[in-house]
């Protein structure tokens, strides 16, 4: 008993429940609470870069051969690019079968729902742009030029302790952080159904459905299907990471459990500078999640005004998607955002549509989120093994010992 009260786990889930019920029997109350979820958010996102920047450049100047830095770094790109065309293939798979649109009335659209802010952010995709506004991409570019001088560098000793030393202090506040994580889960849960309350999932429950469900069989048979390859087991890793996927179910954010990740991942057994290259890149240009949701909300529109789309129509919104999607994590809205950019690219379905899904693009944010995290997990275990930079007797004992793990408390502070 005394050990559940210690485990993060448990309050964790408490808070979200917790959340959730204020929200339904309190809604006004409920949406007061939404600061607690944002700045728990903002306060994690503080640690971001500095863990890429110390995960990157210690992990490279460690590592000798900057070929297989080089290596590395090609492999994830072709890997998320194969990955998320996958996704995006299986979304419209999925949306074609179910047909979720069929019986949505354009009359249930609140026609008081401004969507000016996305369609006005949609006119163009810019490469320059989505590098100049993701930060998380700037640092990983600096760690990595960073590193490779670092790893060049005669007198490096006194650099890489100080290094080091700094990177365990980092860790060390990031484990005083997550201690909040539940007052973050219940703030976010809270105001989400506050705001939105569950009779707005009714009308566009089949939606719903649908993209759970494809997010489901993308985890469970796609990502499964490609650990199996190495006879590593989805489940011990879901059970292993079942902390973080709580945090990001409550906050609606992937970003809020990103460095424990890494920090995880490296327990496990990834080497840092895989861990360091694969996860950053992964969130923003590995959103699974994201793609899946983006091709199903796309014919989802198209399906609500009727509209068939030909063999070609279909590929073009493959083909825009692979582009558009690669910036979702870098600006405010992205999905409503690069959806507008794929209906203004595609001149068909008309971009109003849009207000018929904010109501419940909250409520499916949570999945997203998640199937972005667990993707980018299972991508960076892939490309460790696939280099041989896969420690697997820690990752057996790391997944044998997920309680010891999980007491934070007991394993970081000493604290009984």
């Amino acid at each position: 008993m005394k050990k559940i009260f210690t485990n993060l786990t448990f309050w964790v889930l408490t808070a979200i429940t917790s959340g959730a019920l204020l929200g339904h029997f309190a809604p006004d109350k409920a949406i007061e609470f939404k600061w607690l979820g944002t700045r728990f958010i903002d306060l994690v996102k503080l640690f971001i870069n500095p863990i890429i920047f110390l995960t990157i450049s210690l992990g490279i100047s460690g590592m000798g051969d900057l070929k297989k830095v080089g290596k590395v770094g090609g492999k994830a790109l072709l890997y998320f690019e194969i990955v998320t065309t996958f996704a995006l293939i299986i979304g419209i798979f999925v949306a074609n079968i179910i047909q979720p649109g069929d019986g949505v009335v354009t009359t249930a659209i609140d026609s008081t729902q401004d969507i000016s802010t996305y369609t006005s952010q949609s006119q163009s995709f810019s490469w320059l742009k989505f590098l100049k506004d993701n930060i998380t991409i700037q640092v990983l570019l600096f760690s990595i030029i960073f590193g490779i001088f670092l790893s060049k560098f005669k007198r490096k000793e006194k650099t890489l302790s100080v290094l080091n030393l700094l990177s365990k202090y980092v860790f060390k506040a990031l484990h005083f952080v997550m201690f909040l994580a539940p007052l973050g889960a219940f703030g976010g849960m809270a105001f989400t159904i506050g705001k939105y309350g569950i009779k707005t999932l009714l009308p566009l429950g089949k939606l719903m459905i649908s993209v759970y469900a494809t997010m489901a069989i993308f985890i469970f048979v796609i990502l499964n299907m490609i650990l199996r390859y190495y006879k590593i087991s989805i489940f011990k890793f879901l059970r292993y990471i079942s902390e973080e996927l709580l945090i990001v179910l409550g906050t609606s954010s992937s970003e809020a459990a990103l460095p424990s990740l890494m920090e995880k991942l490296e327990r496990m057994g990834c080497s840092k500078p895989v861990v360091g290259l694969v996860v950053p890149a992964g969130y923003s240009f590995n959103l699974d999640g994201t793609t899946i949701y983006l091709s199903m909300a796309t014919l989802f529109l198209a399906q609500v005004y009727g509209i068939q789309l030909s063999l070609e129509q279909v590929l073009t919104v493959i083909g825009v998607l692979m582009i558009t999607s690669k910036g979702a994590a870098g600006v405010t809205g992205s999905g409503f955002v690069v959806l507008a950019s794929t209906l203004s690219a595609i001149k068909v379905i008309p971009v109003e549509g849009l207000a018929l899904l904010l109501g419940v693009d909250r409520f499916m944010s949570e999945a997203r989120a998640i199937t972005n995290f667990i993707g980018n997990g299972v991508a960076t275990i892939w490309i460790s093994r696939n280099e041989n930079e896969l420690d697997m007797e820690k990752m057996e004992y790391a997944f044998s010992h997920v309680e010891d793990s999980e007491n934070i408390l007991k394993d970081n502070f000493g604290i009984e």
